[in-house]
């Protein structure tokens, strides 16, 4: 029987990629006053550009860099987005660091006052929720799949965090927190708010258990997470691959025409960008479905694989000998 996934905290120990970012110190007055804990910054830092870019009209997100995560950086490596309603403003992922999502906050404070009512989160990795403290601080409801739970109560999570308060200080530390979600969905759920429709697809098990997607179909607009990652080579870690593959062609069966992913630019050509992360998926089971079937040593498996259409996407270097190690083990797995 396929394996769904591998032991999550082998997934999280082999990630050598994202060091989680940023940390507020919060004090009773902000808080008092409703504001979002502010952020206390080394006076020499050069922090990463974030720049707003809208998507449509009364949609708009902020892209990371395509680099691992470092206190240079403030591990300000994925995608966060925020779509205004007639009565507030709902935002898509959180970002790494609770001084992230302090700058992501002043960013919507710059086009408009109204209150940050809630946060619908794709899935529940490091770099997306680090910074859902400064919202929750600020009164916003958290809605995310079940499969979350699962993730934020193991020892993986907390082993996370407590490596990231080393290797990420000063924007990750003692008082960064997990923080659950207010209300988790199962299945495919339909919300209006505030006049806006967003239907919220379960995607997992995928890259993660947990994977939303969160479709505008007003506006053909789509937030994937990392369900999709444009631009770079995808972390895939120990993922379900098959029903990630899965996923990606129901995904393909919307009608988006603007997409967001987790990682790299938005897209307006999303079934192309989809068909790539697709495309390296089946290309990874593949070819190591026929060596671990081979008996081939994995070492002579990849040297003989032509990643030619790949080579030159970032992060091809760091992520894709463990992805196809990861990949080769569940090929195993799966003809047992």
């Amino acid at each position: 029987m396929p394996c769904r996934f591998l032991p999550r905290a082998i997934a999280h120990a082999a990630l050598i990629l994202p060091a989680l970012a940023g940390l507020s110190l919060t004090s009773s007055e902000a808080l008092a006053a409703g504001e979002a804990p502010r952020v206390h910054q080394p006076a020499t830092t050069q922090l990463p550009v974030m720049d707003l870019v809208e998507v449509a009209p009364g949609v708009h997100y902020v892209q990371g860099l395509s680099a691992l995560g470092s206190p240079e950086n403030q591990n300000f490596i994925s995608n966060a987005g925020f779509v205004e309603t007639s009565r507030g403003v709902v935002v898509v992922d959180a970002l790494g660091s609770p001084a992230l999502a302090q700058r992501l906050v002043d960013k919507i404070r710059s086009i408009t006052s109204k209150p940050i009512t809630h946060v619908l989160l794709t899935h529940y990795h490091a770099d997306h929720i680090y910074g859902l403290q400064t919202f929750k601080a600020l009164g916003a409801k958290i809605i995310a799949h079940e499969g979350g739970r699962e993730y934020l109560n193991s020892e993986t999570a907390k082993l996370r965090l407590q490596a990231s308060r080393s290797e990420l200080a000063p924007w990750v530390d003692g008082n960064t927190h997990m923080v659950e979600a207010d209300e988790w969905i199962r299945e495919l759920t339909v919300l209006d708010i505030d006049g806006v429709r967003f239907e919220l697809h379960p995607m997992g098990p995928a890259h993660t258990p947990e994977d939303l997607a969160i479709f505008l179909p007003d506006r053909s607009v789509a937030f994937v997470g990392d369900i999709v990652f444009r631009g770079r080579i995808p972390y895939v870690g120990q993922a379900d691959s098959a029903h990630w593959i899965a996923s990606l062609e129901s995904l393909l069966q919307l009608p988006i025409k603007l997409l967001v992913p987790g990682h790299g630019p938005m897209s307006d050509q999303a079934r192309e960008d989809m068909g790539l992360t697709r495309d390296y998926l089946v290309f990874l089971r593949e070819s190591m479905r026929q060596a671990a079937r081979d008996l081939e040593p994995f070492d002579e498996a990849y040297a003989a694989t032509d990643w030619s259409r790949f080579e030159n996407l970032p992060l091809f270097k760091v992520a894709n000998r463990m992805n196809a190690y990861n990949t080769y083990l569940l090929m195993e797995s799966e003809a047992q």
